[in-house]
């Protein structure tokens, strides 16, 4: 229990234990582990949509390699002290370590050099070191996730001392997964401040010569190297890269304050304090719902951010949000209709500290709602137990736990059929994945999505929530690319990210209608299908009923092609 505190100087009036964000006054600064310094200044990034699509670039095959290139062949010119092996978290404090700064970066010789400036001292910033070898070629290294020695892959990152003429190399060479989307032609993202307030220009994809490859050092696990080539458009340019588009926590608080400051979206959305995380960050609980009739009313359970390093759930959160709390008539048939209960950043802590995958324990949350200790995943323990709160009074016709995904395009969802249950049931769950993709043909793969209950993923939130009886759990994930369906082969934007929570929304009106024409429709057609991929002759009247989950995977994984289009 937190204790009760009080403001100094009034010892009559109790303090509210959590920072809520309120419509005025700053925004609660984040608590930082004590070991990270932080940087005083305030990093935003305008929003922006390319006016034209971003096509992936050519890939190049893991084939091609360069020469290992470590400090011996260069010039160190950015390197932040990693956390000592083998330690945990013990304290946190606002604004991070204590005293004044240190100087990670190489001072420069003169107005002369050329060597660039690096830092990620910043909210959800992740940049280990940085050596030059070459005039315009730097090898990167990632910081491992707090108090682990693994899970490299979100980078974020500023460049300054910029020059607009030369083609630069980076090379980021300790990423930990054997494959990736950076292989099949996804780009890096890109800002440039004076593009942002010369030309309203935001986050952009950039790259050229992209090569994701097996390192040529000897280390164990093997390390991965992720290569491109760029251009800066401006001299003495404050610039980022980034894996996915930043979505901070104070990007979040400041969303939560616009709520707050609303008169007319306050009033249907109460914006609660779930817990706090390790660091002493606000876990945040949004109810949402139409003021009459609660009691007769089924809920909606949604979550994101429980891997931090994956943004692009923040962004469908946020366009679930925006469409939810506008006064669009579905919007408002959707309050009438549910009490939806949302946390849209399970893990504060991460995403404050630029981790890929975990908490501040060191370990992944979404693999701890079996076993989760309230001290160690405060926020997975306190979603479960509101869950199994909101069980006890009403039906939970869905849970939805955003995710990105950083092997395949497109957005797809995992689902949870157990083997065990009865045929209807098993065609079911199947139902509202497949309506989500007839809503939105050009992102949604129906083939790509899966439903076996695999034992490694036991402690996940949809598979405990569907144990805990949510027949309807998901986890849904987006790529880090983009979308390969619907004549597209091209990069999200983030106004793609955002319109999955709007499509989420209209599914749940197909999913849910009293007239059950579009239910029926969906489940004959998974039926069919199902029956097609193993091979069933149309009519054949078998029953599948007892065919085991592994058997079925596969016939829910093949091309995009087998499901047909056509909005719901």
């Amino acid at each position: 229990p937190v204790p009760s505190a009080r403001h100094r100087g009034s010892p009559g009036e109790p303090r509210a234990l959590f920072a809520l964000p309120s419509a005025q006054g700053p925004l609660p600064t984040p608590h930082w582990p004590i070991e990270c310094e932080v940087i005083k200044e305030t990093i935003e990034h305008i929003e922006w949509v390319p006016p034209e699509p971003e096509p992936f670039c050519q890939p190049t095959g893991p084939h091609w390699a360069p020469a290992a290139l470590g400090e011996e062949h260069g010039t160190v010119v950015y390197h932040l002290s990693p956390a000592p092996r083998g330690s945990c978290f013990t304290r946190a404090r606002i604004g991070g370590a204590p005293g004044p700064l240190s100087s990670p970066a190489a001072p420069l010789a003169g107005p002369q050099d050329t060597t660039l400036l690096f830092e990620s001292r910043f909210e959800s910033g992740n940049l280990q070191k940085a050596v030059k070898v070459g005039p315009y070629e730097y090898v990167l290294t990632l910081r491992p996730d707090l108090y682990t020695a693994k899970h490299t892959q979100w980078f974020y990152f500023r460049i300054q001392n910029t020059r607009r003429g030369p083609l630069y190399r980076f090379t980021i060479a300790n990423l930990a997964k054997p494959k990736s989307l950076y292989g099949e032609g996804m780009q890096p993202l890109f800002y440039s401040q004076r593009d942002a307030q010369s030309c309203g220009i935001g986050w952009r994809r950039v790259g050229a010569d992209v090569r994701y490859y097996r390192g040529g050092g000897g280390e164990e696990p093997a390390a991965f190297c992720l290569s491109w080539t760029a251009r800066f458009p401006h001299d003495g340019d404050t610039c980022f890269f980034a894996h996915s588009y930043p979505y901070t926590y104070s990007d979040l608080q400041r969303y939560l304050r616009a709520l707050a400051g609303d008169p007319v979206r306050s009033r249907y959305c109460a914006v609660r304090a779930l817990c706090r995380s390790l660091a002493g960050n606000t876990v945040y609980l949004l109810t949402i719902t139409s003021p009459a009739g609660a009691a007769a009313k089924r809920a909606v359970v949604l979550s994101a951010r429980a891997h931090p390093g994956e943004s692009g759930g923040s962004w469908a959160m946020r366009g679930f949000l925006d469409f939810l709390l506008s006064a669009d008539a579905d919007a408002q048939l959707l309050r009438r209709l549910f009490v939806f209960k949302v946390v849209p950043m399970l893990n504060p802590d991460g995403v404050v500290v630029g981790n890929s995958r975990c908490s501040l324990a060191g370990r992944d949350p979404n693999r701890a709602y079996r076993t989760a200790l309230c001290g160690s995943f405060p926020g997975v323990w306190h979603l479960r137990a509101m869950v199994e709160r909101v069980l006890a009074e009403r039906e939970v016709v869905l849970y939805c736990d955003f995710h990105g995904h950083s092997r395949k395009n497109n957005v797809f969802m995992y689902g949870c059929d157990g083997g065990w249950a009865g045929a209807r049931l098993r065609l079911c769950q199947r139902v509202f994945p497949l309506m989500l993709s007839k809503n939105a043909p050009d992102k949604f793969s129906f083939p790509s999505c899966k439903f076996k209950v695999q034992k490694s993923k036991a402690g996940t939130g949809r598979v405990v929530m569907w144990r805990m009886g949510v027949s309807n759990s998901y986890t849904m994930e987006a790529a880090f690319g983009g979308s390969t369906l619907g004549g597209r082969s091209s990069h999200f934007t983030v106004e793609d990210l955002k319109s999955l929570g709007y499509h989420l929304c209209d599914t749940l009106l197909d999913f849910c209608d009293p007239d059950p024409a579009k239910f029926q429709q969906c489940l004959s057609e998974v039926d069919a299908l199902l029956r097609q991929r193993l091979g069933w002759e149309p009519g054949s009247g078998g029953s599948w009923s007892d065919v085991s989950p592994s058997e079925l995977e596969s016939s829910t994984s093949g091309s995009d092609s087998s499901v047909s289009d056509g909005s719901l």
